[in-house]
């Protein structure tokens, strides 16, 4: 794993209060060819409710068909359905018989209510009773709000951090424009897993085939990054959307798998207030914790960042790094579609229109000066708010509440990754 540091300044002013931007580069190691990875573990929890009868519980059946081809008999895969109750339809374990399992998957049919907490809390005992010593990843399909049972994001979302601690991630998709995004988001953020949404089954079909894409090129798992702060910082903020803990040595970020190859970046603020001496200082450590497979050996890697503390005239030439600028502009765009999401999902349009107009706003105004390598993904985004913002004044509120809710946490959570193959 290699770390890379880039601060937007180099230079902080003698006696002046300042924010301080650093971005962080995260590359995963590649994996020899010639090393068999260890075997992934997959449990599905698929909705069977009466709304996924026909096209959505049939596209759903399929694409799981399909995932039965991809994985290995060594890898470990279970599917719990839930309508009014959980049930297991294949108990997780190694695909010894995959004609058998087919078959189960087969049979699955539609079904009453929606208890989405029963198939997820049913799901996690069958993931942690399946994983290997590489975690295991759950999937939870679902295209209608919860009626029955816990229904509360936060509750929900505190159980799949617990379960993240015990090696279970988790993924979420939502099917169609009726599910509820603020819960699918609350399990995919507290289980450091994707968030997918789908309008139709060949849509389904892509994301789910894309999660297990991921699940079989991981070459990093449990990875978090510890961030102990100097006593001359005061406060520090976490720019991308991702878990964070207060642990006795500082902050800790979250930051789940890694695939093969892959470069991750954050971005984290540090507000120092006014600085008595000059010098070298050291504002943060920065500690990578993380397993690496197929070895599934622990690493850790330190890396201190320093900054110069200068008289006030040797600063007033400093140029702020445009990458690093850019960067946090971009996430500052995925944080006001995530405001945007929330509010479309209590119906203030009028509210959600002006986030996304900021967010427009600061794409447009980072386009202005973005280094070439980083022009592409702003055009990207800036259309992509283009679309959002005439869905809601076309009255398409679901549609844009779901798509900003997947687009910022991809686009945050998981900032400069690639998939290996379908995006989920």
């Amino acid at each position: 794993m290699h770390i890379a540091t880039h601060l937007d300044v180099d230079v902080l002013t003698l006696e002046d209060d300042a924010t301080l931007s650093l971005l962080l580069e995260i590359t995963a190691p590649t994996p020899s060819t010639d090393t068999q990875r260890p075997a992934a573990t997959l449990e599905v929890v698929l909705d069977r409710s009466g709304s996924m009868s026909g096209a959505p519980l049939e596209g759903a059946k399929a694409a799981l068909l399909a995932v039965v081809d991809r994985l290995d008999p060594h890898d470990r895969f279970g599917v719990v359905t839930f309508d009014t109750e959980a049930a297991v339809v294949v108990p997780a374990g190694p695909l010894k018989d995959k004609a058998a399992v087919k078959r189960a998957i087969e049979r699955i049919g539609p079904g009453g209510m929606t208890d989405l907490a029963a198939g997820y809390l049913r799901g996690l005992k069958e993931a942690r009773r399946a994983a290997t010593a590489a975690g295991a990843t759950l999937a939870l399909i679902s295209d209608g709000h919860a009626n029955s049972g816990e229904t509360r994001p936060d509750v929900l979302g505190a159980v799949a951090a617990k379960a993240r601690t015990q090696g279970v991630t988790t993924s979420s998709l939502g099917y169609g424009l009726g599910y509820d995004e603020r819960l699918l988001s609350a399990l995919a953020r507290g289980g450091a897993g994707n968030e997918a949404f789908a309008e139709d089954p060949d849509a389904a079909g892509q994301a789910i085939a894309g999660e297990v894409d991921g699940l079989l090129s991981q070459a990093a798992q449990a990875a978090t990054l510890l961030v102990t702060m100097s006593p001359a910082v005061r406060a520090l903020r976490v720019v991308n959307d991702l878990p964070t803990n207060s642990v006795e040595q500082g902050v800790q970020v979250e930051l789940g798998g890694l695939y093969a190859g892959e470069t991750r970046k954050l971005v984290l603020t540090f507000d120092i207030p006014g600085l008595s001496t000059l010098g070298l200082l050291q504002v943060a450590e920065l500690t990578l914790n993380y397993v690496e497979l197929p070895a599934l050996e622990e690493h850790t890697i330190t890396v201190p960042v320093h900054v110069n503390v200068v008289p006030g005239d040797d600063a007033a030439g400093r140029v702020p790094d445009p990458v690093v600028r850019t960067e946090l502009a971009y996430l500052e765009a995925q944080r006001a579609k995530r405001e945007a999401s929330t509010l479309l999902s209590k119906g203030d349009a009028a509210a959600a229109l002006r986030h996304l107009q900021s967010s427009a706003g600061l794409v447009g105004d980072a386009l202005a000066g973005a280094p070439a390598a980083m022009v592409a993904d702003l055009r990207e985004e800036a259309a992509s708010l283009t679309a959002l913002m005439a869905d809601v004044h076309d009255g398409a509120l679901s549609r844009a509440a779901k798509t900003s809710s997947m687009e910022a946490s991809v686009r945050s959570r998981t900032r400069g990754r690639r998939r290996p193959s379908a995006t989920f």
